[in-house]
C-alpha cells in the first residue's frame, strides 16, 4: 500500500467553479517514490452546486453536509482523511508544483517538527502575482514563535495558514480546526506553533487567488467586534497549551 498526504479543501457554491484550477495544480505534483495524495472535498452545505466541478478520479473523496463554514467543513472532511499527514488546499487557490514534496520532506526528515508553511504569492484577477516581503529564515521555526510575532505585529502572523501542512494525530490531538466565522486557520496554525517546532519553505508553495466572492472579502470578515472576540480566544488557547506542562509534540 502506498503512502498518503491527505489534502483537505472546504468549499461552497460560489468557489467550486475554481476546483478544477486546484485539481490540475494536485495533477502537477511530483511525489517520491511510494507515495501518492488522496484530495477530501467538503462542501460546506448540501446543493447541487458543487459535485459538477468535482472530477472524476478515485483519489478523491466528496462529501457535504450542514452549513457551518470552513471550520466545520474541513473538520468533517477529515473523518475520511487517509493520510499520515494532512495539507490544507483552499477551493479557490492553487499548489505550486513540488509544494507537497517539500512539505513531505521537512515532516520526514525532522520529527520534533509537527507543521509546514511556506511562501505565498497572491494571485490577482488579471492573472498577475504579487508576493510580500518579511518572510521568516528558511527552516525550523521555534515553538511559541508564531503567537509571539502575531501579538507583536497587529495580529498578522510571519507565515500563511493557508499553507498548512500538519502531522494527521497532531492536527486530531488540538480537535481540527477552531469554530470560529474566521480565523479559524489562523487559531490553528497558533495552536500547533504552541505545541511544536514548525517549518518555514521559501520557495513559493500557494498561488492565493483574489476574487470578489472570497469570503476574506466580505465586510463581515472585518467587523471589529467580531474581530476582537476571534482573536481573544485565538490568543487564549494558544497560551493555554503553551503553559500546559507535558503537551510538547515529538515523535522522535
Amino acid at each position: 500500500m502506498p503512502n498518503v498526504i491527505t489534502v483537505i479543501t472546504a468549499v461552497h457554491a460560489p468557489g467550486a467553479q475554481y476546483l478544477p484550477d486546484a485539481y490540475k495544480s494536485l495533477q502537477e505534483q511530483e511525489l517520491p517514490d511510494g507515495w501518492e495524495w488522496q484530495w477530501v472535498i467538503q462542501e460546506d452545505g448540501e446543493t447541487d452546486a458543487v459535485r459538477p466541478y468535482v472530477p472524476d478520479d478515485a483519489r478523491i473523496s466528496f462529501g457535504q453536509g450542514r452549513h457551518g463554514r470552513a471550520a466545520m467543513a474541513r473538520t468533517m472532511g477529515l473523518s475520511r482523511a487517509e493520510g499520515e499527514y494532512v495539507k490544507v488546499l483552499d477551493a479557490d487557490d492553487m499548489l505550486t508544483p513540488g509544494s507537497l514534496a517539500r512539505d513531505l520532506h521537512a515532516l520526514r526528515e525532522n520529527p520534533d517538527v509537527g507543521w509546514t508553511t511556506s511562501r505565498v504569492l497572491d494571485l490577482l484577477p488579471d492573472g498577475s502575482t504579487v508576493g510580500f516581503e518579511g518572510d521568516p529564515p528558511p527552516g525550523p521555526l521555534a515553538r511559541g514563535a508564531v503567537l509571539d510575532f502575531w501579538k507583536s505585529h497587529n495580529y498578522r502572523a510571519q507565515v500563511h495558514p493557508a499553507t498548512l501542512a500538519m502531522r494527521h494525530d497532531l492536527l486530531l490531538a488540538l480537535g481540527g480546526w477552531m469554530a470560529l466565522p474566521a480565523s479559524e486557520d489562523t487559531g490553528l496554525l497558533l495552536a500547533l506553533s504552541a505545541v511544536s517546532r514548525g517549518w518555514f519553505t521559501p520557495e513559493t508553495g500557494l498561488l492565493y487567488r483574489k476574487w470578489p466572492g472570497q469570503v476574506t472579502s466580505q465586510a463581515a470578515h472585518a467587523d471589529e467586534s467580531e474581530r476582537k472576540a476571534r482573536f481573544a480566544v485565538v490568543e487564549a488557547r494558544a497560551r493555554v497549551l503553551a503553559a500546559m506542562d507535558g503537551w510538547r509534540y515529538w515523535t522522535g
